[in-house]
């Protein structure tokens, strides 16, 4: 029998003005077993199932039995990217299982294809801190070419601090508020705000962060499925952090921060007035890694 144990990071992703570009890996981790089992024939899960039938169609591979664990210690429906890490799990060990027909950057954009937005599954792939323009994506209307990509380390300085509620948020449902349309100035705002934020990381100059979180996509109208999102955000940055934003859709608030990651947790905590745990962390700049094969 032949088994891939796979562990890929969590990542926080949208940074504020970022939406469906920016994400960060981090050092929280799903591990997914994958072993080929000719006799196996208990029905998987309907995302497991999914990238598996999306992988045989990319990979043009006849498709096998499988049986699959996954140990999961990221927090689901947090904003931490946990669904992305299991598809991607998937389809890094078919690959593996196949004879790796596909590089990174394709399976970069299967995992996009099936989470319906790259911000989770670059960082997740690759580590770091990335920057996604994708070409194709299902819910876009096909277009020629890969998907762009810009890829830069995280320094071991920069600490991400989570304040983590026991809120679930569904990234459908979190999408379905958004409204289609926003003001001129208001979108020339978030795009100063990535493109500074962007320079940032790149450079590593992150004092530069401070100011560059402020975002008009997407956080006011998400702050309605988590009310205590502005107070957390403002307690995180009163207490010393460059800056704080919701991770992807919510409900996970994340600052960033070069000092005091203890007592910005503390204001993060007090201020939600909600029941919750803090998450002390780093960017896992390796991304998605194969760690058994036989």
């Amino acid at each position: 029998m032949q088994q891939i144990t796979v562990r890929v990071p969590a990542s926080t992703s949208n940074l504020g003005p970022g939406f469906d570009c920016l994400g960060i890996a981090l050092r929280m981790y799903n591990t997914i077993t994958i072993a080929r089992d000719a006799s196996y024939g208990q029905l998987h899960a309907p995302i497991v199932s999914e990238a598996a039938d999306r992988f045989f169609k990319q990979a043009r591979r006849r498709p096998f039995s499988f049986s699959y664990s996954i140990m999961e210690q990221i927090p689901r429906s947090r904003g931490l990217g946990g669904s992305a890490t299991i598809r991607l799990g998937v389809l890094l060990a078919l690959n593996r299982l196949s004879g790796d027909p596909l590089d990174r950057f394709a399976i970069v954009e299967l995992c996009s294809q099936l989470e319906k937005h790259p911000d989770n599954a670059a960082p997740a792939t690759l580590g770091g801190f990335t920057v996604v323009a994708l070409a194709r994506c299902a819910d876009r209307a096909p277009q020629r070419g890969a998907p762009a990509i810009q890829h830069f380390s995280v320094s071991s300085r920069l600490h991400f601090v989570l304040f983590v509620p026991e809120i679930e948020i569904q990234t459908a449902h979190a999408r379905e508020i958004l409204p289609p349309k926003i003001s001129h100035a208001e979108a020339v705002e978030n795009c100063a705000n990535a493109c500074t934020l962007t320079a940032a990381f790149a450079s590593q100059d992150y004092e530069k962060l401070r100011g560059t979180f402020a975002d008009h996509l997407h956080q006011p109208f998400r702050a309605k499925l988590i009310p205590f999102l502005p107070r957390v955000i403002a307690a995180a940055e009163q207490a010393g952090a460059l800056g704080a934003f919701l991770s992807g859709s919510g409900s996970t608030v994340a600052a960033i921060t070069l000092r005091a990651q203890k007592r910005i947790a503390t204001a993060m905590a007090r201020a939600a007035k909600s029941p919750g745990r803090t998450i002390i962390t780093q960017a896992d700049n390796r991304g998605a890694k194969i760690l058994t094969s036989h």
